[in-house]
């Protein structure tokens, strides 16, 4: 039986073709809100939304996508194909990504997404990728919303904020034994709610055994793997923008606590907006709100003639990062 109805990305590139094509032919313009391109045909309807999110809808909404759409905008085949180029990809299993990374500022989140065939091809429908591909903000966390409706209980996100991610880079070394202790903590948490999953996928970012050493004992069943570019995985992706989400909420919340926007990332604009919560807040509070393993810390205390350890704040990493140097935060006198 056909498929009726598509939710497909697209790329900004992907997205202009198609308003052109729209434009032209058989297909007569229709006024949909939040679009850049709406049009009816003699069987299916077609929306480009302003997100990059393409809807095809109607009895001839497959043709439309496997002769039309495919071949002259997305350059690929896929309707139909998902399942016979990854079939683990719809088998019962779980996405573990993480938000935060590689900010200045702001906590390190890592969520995990369960899928099984129908949550899968749910997630599909709703046009769930990675959230790298999502340029929008307001629309990443609106997609986490219908995510984690479709999901229920089934994913879990483990939030490390600054002062605490700050401890456990001090003692673990590296961020990537504090992405496994994460990653493990997730994938623990899911398994509360899910015991039965068998397996567990992110992207690689370090040896498989860090993870395994960071599971506790429910996890030590479970079949892990890593593989580049996992977020094409459904699980992977929506785990992503789960994680994006953690991520922008902690980071609202901080902005509003300390009066201050505090930007993504680690340039010039970021390093800029340390300088300024320095002059309103001080250089110590600097723990509470950004990691301190970045060398932007060390540019925003050399602009406020300061050090870190006359602010009290962890070591410089030395020779890229340091291995098992525990740092606390001393106590007010």
């Amino acid at each position: 039986m056909k498929k009726t109805s598509f939710t497909i990305p697209l790329t900004g590139e992907q997205a202009q073709a198609l308003a052109e094509l729209l434009a032209t032919g058989n297909f007569r313009a229709r006024t949909v809100p939040y679009t850049i391109a709406a049009a009816e045909g003699a069987d299916c309807t077609v929306a480009v939304y302003q997100s990059g999110k393409c809807v095809v809808q109607g009895r001839g909404a497959e043709d439309f996508v496997l002769y039309t759409l495919e071949p002259q905008i997305l350059k690929r085949a896929g309707v139909g194909y998902e399942e016979a180029l990854d079939p683990e990809g719809s088998a019962p299993h779980m996405g573990v990504d993480e938000s935060g990374k590689g900010d200045f500022f702001g906590p390190l989140v890592v969520a995990a997404a369960y899928v099984d065939e129908g949550i899968a091809s749910d997630l599909r429908k709703m046009g769930v990728r990675d959230s790298k591909a999502i340029r929008s903000d307001r629309v990443a966390m609106a997609m986490a919303g219908e995510i984690r409706e479709r999901l229920g209980n089934r994913f879990a996100v483990v939030t490390m904020g600054p002062e605490a991610y700050n401890r456990l880079h001090g003692s673990m070394g590296t961020v990537n034994k504090v992405l496994a202790w994460g990653h493990a903590r997730a994938i623990e948490d899911l398994l509360e709610k899910v015991p039965g999953c068998p397996r567990a996928l992110s992207d690689q970012f370090g040896p498989t055994r860090q993870i395994e050493m960071a599971l506790l004992k429910r996890g030590r069943t479970i079949r892990l793997d890593q593989r580049p570019k996992a977020e094409s995985d459904v699980a992977v992706a929506a785990a992503s923008i789960l994680a994006r989400a953690g991520f922008l909420a902690y980071m609202a919340r901080m902005g509003k606590q300390y009066g201050l926007e505090l930007p993504k990332g680690a340039s010039e604009r970021v390093k800029a907006a340390g300088e300024a919560f320095v002059a309103r807040h001080g250089a110590g509070e600097l723990v509470r709100v950004a990691k301190c393993h970045f060398k932007t810390l060390d540019e925003v205390l050399a602009a406020a003639h300061t050090t870190r350890a006359a602010a009290g704040l962890p070591p410089a990493p030395a020779g890229g990062h340091p291995k098992f140097v525990v740092w606390r935060r001393p106590k007010p006198e």
